[in-house]
Parts: structure tokens; sequence; C-alpha cells
């Protein structure tokens, strides 16, 4: 949490949160070109919560991105609910019994399998991992350092090219739905169910 525009978006890059709080008028840079910034590269729930109250403020946040617009003052309980509606609806597509559907792509969780079109991909551990938690988050960008961090843990002393390699065998892999992983420059990946 912080309280400057500048430095939210420092973090978000660093590491992408599930769900954005966001202010209009914060120092460095406001609410509204942080607001930008994060649709350039991500499809995150983001929450304008604002004492700026105006039609034409609300209109403006929708118009940029944000999914809701709560003016101050606010009740908990009600930002509460909109929290967990806006994440419910973001949640990983993954069922009951461990199974995650993205396009053509089936990931078994609890047996460590991945198929494409029914036929089973011979994955490494690696890339399995990468392509979960990738089809679990769809449309949010990963950086490459968050996918370091979660995939090869805090104690991998590589370097994010590693995720690179990974990502490009794992493109391979995949065939005609390598699309299904975009490269977002200067970023990270997100994958995305259809093609643009």
């Amino acid at each position: 949490m912080t309280d400057r525009g500048d430095t939210a978006l420092e973090m978000f890059k660093a590491s992408p949160p599930n769900l954005i709080l966001l202010d209009i008028m914060l120092p460095g840079i406001d609410g509204w070109q942080v607001c930008r910034e994060v649709r350039k590269v991500s499809n995150l729930p983001i929450i304008m919560l604002t004492a700026k109250d105006s039609e034409t403020d609300k209109i403006l946040g929708l118009e940029l991105g944000a999914d809701d617009y709560v003016t101050k003052p606010f009740s908990v309980r009600e930002l509460t609910a909109r929290v967990k509606a806006l994440l419910r609806r973001a949640a990983p597509a993954e069922s009951a019994d461990g199974i995650i559907k993205v396009g053509n792509i089936t990931i078994d969780s609890g047996n460590y399998e991945a198929f494409r079109n029914g036929e089973k991909l011979q994955l490494t551990l690696k890339e399995f991992e990468l392509l979960k938690l990738m089809a679990s988050t769809p449309g949010k960008v990963l950086t490459r350092d968050f996918l370091l961090d979660r995939i090869w843990g805090y104690e991998f002393y590589g370097e994010t090219r590693t995720v690179d390699v990974h990502i490009r065998h794992l493109r391979m892999k995949l065939g005609d739905d390598q699309y299904m992983i975009e490269t977002v420059r200067g970023v990270g990946y997100k994958m995305k169910a259809t093609r643009d």
C-alpha cells in the first residue's frame, strides 16, 4: 500500500496484486494516470475510491478502465461487498476437482497434467507450473520477476531470462495455441483465451 501514484505503478510492475483500490488525488502522478497505465498492460480489477463525486468524474474513471467507482464517505461493508464481487468475477477458472480450462487448454492440477484439444502435453514441471499459474489468472499480466519468484522461489539466483527460455519452450509445445501466451514488452506475460 502506498499514497503515491508513481510508487503504486512501481509496486504494480514488480508484483501485480489481485485488485487495486485507487484514489484519484495522489502525489507524484494522479489516479487517472495510474489507471491508464495499468490498463495498458493488465485487466486486473480496479476500484476508484475517491471524494470526487461528480458524474463527469465517475464517467471518466469508468472510461479509463476502472471496474467500479466508490465515492467518500462510504460504508466499509459496501466496499467489502464490491471487492468480493470483483474478485469473484476475476477468480481463476478452476473447478472443485482442480481442472482449469482456458481456450483449447485443460489443466489437471491434481495430476500435474495438461492437455491441448484432449491430447496430453509433454511438459517439464516448471513448464507445467508456468502454464497453470498463467491459466489461473487469464488476462492478468505477470511480470518476469513475479514468475521467477513464484515458480523458482526466492532462493533462485538466476535471471529473468530463465523465464523467457521456459516460455519459449512452452509456446512450442502449445503449437497453434501458442498465441495464448502474449508477451507484454518490458513487463512480462499474460494468457488469453482467444486470438485478437
